[in-house]
């Protein structure tokens, strides 16, 4: 008799049972229809990609971390990003697409990061982007999908985070920084992890700032007021350097856009200290935040990255999108009690009171679906104590018994699980006074 093999998951990956995989689809559904809403359209990409396509294409952080091996003569390597696979995907198919280029993209990604609470190894992006335009109007509508995102997901209390790192590359310019504003911007990018001392011994420790300039780009990363002041702020400090200026319209012209359509303060935030870690951002750039738990991290982040489709093509495509964090978010849903705990995607059972009476409870179930009511069929004749167990057990909202007697009467009791109310009503005429009593509850 051959050994048994332990069943078991890597680190820093898992399985989803049903009361995880379910509002994991909920959610994806939510972010899709959002999409939708806008224009976006669906793609798909490989999982693995040739490894230059991928290499040096985010930051030295995102090369360590990346899945990469040769398969014969191939040195291939699994996307860490829906990004990067987008650039390769547009300038390879530039011609059919047709510019501008709206997409969505919601599949897995692959990190070799150190697991954490709501980090994982392989973990879902919900990317949408817009390809081959520059105007500042598909900055302001991806500032305004995540927030309509954010409300169709049920959130009120958040916020979106915008900064423009034309501002910060005009600035670092100011102060004689250019040459070293990739490291400058990829520490800065750490100041809610490891505070502002920490920010200040990487930025020592990897660039060639003086410890002067060092509290310079601290103390403009901490300017703070409603977004009307710290753009107040802003103006006299890019003042002279046109990239900066050019990076301060266009947070400005967010701002006033966002405000036009009733995003306030409140909702949407000017925040100097958002830098982006990955290399390839160029403009607008976004971050959002739960205000009950902003512990959890950015939850919806983004920018524009008008280089990136550049190292594949000549063609210039320039391209703007954001990121759902699907996995940290519903870590923080779980953290809120925002999901409901449910084991089905039914709402109502019928129990087979009877094995002699099963295509009658078929034909009931068939009714309730035609209707549009998501039912299951108890696969066997058990006792009632049994099925009422594995229906609570399950989550469904109502329980449908029909015994001799209700069938002959062509009537149905309804048992509604939360409150253990039954009622008895007709089956007569298509189920219609079942489906009007159970849309009425299911509301």
């Amino acid at each position: 008799m051959s050994n048994l093999i332990t069943p078991r998951t890597l680190r820093g990956f898992r399985d989803f049972l049903p009361e995880a995989m379910i509002p994991r689809e909920r959610l994806i559904e939510t972010a899709k229809q959002v999409y939708r809403s806008y224009g976006f359209v669906p793609i798909d990409t490989p999982a693995l990609e040739y490894s230059e396509i991928l290499c040096g294409k985010g930051s030295e952080e995102t090369d360590r971390q990346m899945f990469r091996f040769n398969h014969g003569k191939h040195d291939v390597a699994m996307r860490f990003d829906l990004t990067v696979p987008l650039a390769r995907f547009v300038a390879q198919n530039a011609n059919e697409l047709g510019m501008p280029f709206k997409r969505y993209h919601i599949a897995p990604v692959w990190r070799g990061e150190r697991p954490q609470a709501g980090r994982y190894r392989e973990f879902i992006q919900c990317d949408f982007d817009t390809i081959g335009t520059r105007s500042i109007a598909s900055d302001i509508e991806t500032g305004l999908v995540i927030n309509d995102l954010m409300r169709a997901i049920g959130f009120e209390k958040f916020s979106i985070r915008v900064n423009n790192r034309k501002v910060l590359n005009g600035l670092l310019e100011k102060s004689g920084l250019a040459e070293s504003s990739v490291p400058v911007l990829r520490a800065l990018d750490k100041l809610a992890k490891i505070g502002r001392d920490g920010v200040a011994k990487e930025m020592a420790e990897t660039t060639s700032a003086s410890q002067p300039q060092i509290d310079e780009i601290l103390k403009l990363a901490e300017v703070t007021g409603s977004n009307a002041e710290v753009l107040g702020q802003l103006e006299p400090l890019c003042s002279g350097n046109e990239l900066a200026e050019e990076g301060l319209s266009q947070l400005r012209a967010v701002i006033e856009a966002a405000g036009a359509v009733g995003i306030g303060d409140a909702n949407l935030q000017v925040d100097v200290s958002i830098a982006r870690g990955l290399d390839y951002y160029t403009g607008t750039i976004y971050e959002t935040f739960l205000d009950d738990l902003p512990s959890i991290g950015s939850i919806c982040s983004g920018g524009r990255y008008d280089n990136l489709a550049q190292l594949y093509t000549k063609q210039e495509l320039p391209g703007i999108g954001a990121s759902l964090g699907l996995d940290r978010l519903l870590a923080a849903m779980q953290t809120l009690e925002m999901l409901p705990a449910t084991r089905t995607t039914a709402d109502v059972m019928v129990v087979q009171f009877s094995k002699d009476h099963l295509q009658s409870y078929l034909s009931m179930a068939n009714q309730l679906r035609a209707a549009g009511i998501k039912t299951e069929v108890f696969p066997d004749a058990k006792k009632l104590n049994q099925q009422f167990k594995y229906a609570d057990r399950r989550g469904f909202d109502a329980v449908l018994i029909a015994g001799d007697d209700e069938l002959a009467a062509k009537k149905v009791q309804v048992k509604w699980l939360a409150d253990g109310s039954q009622t008895e009503l007709s089956t007569d005429g298509d189920c219609a006074e079942v489906v009007a009593w159970l849309n009425e509850r299911l509301k």
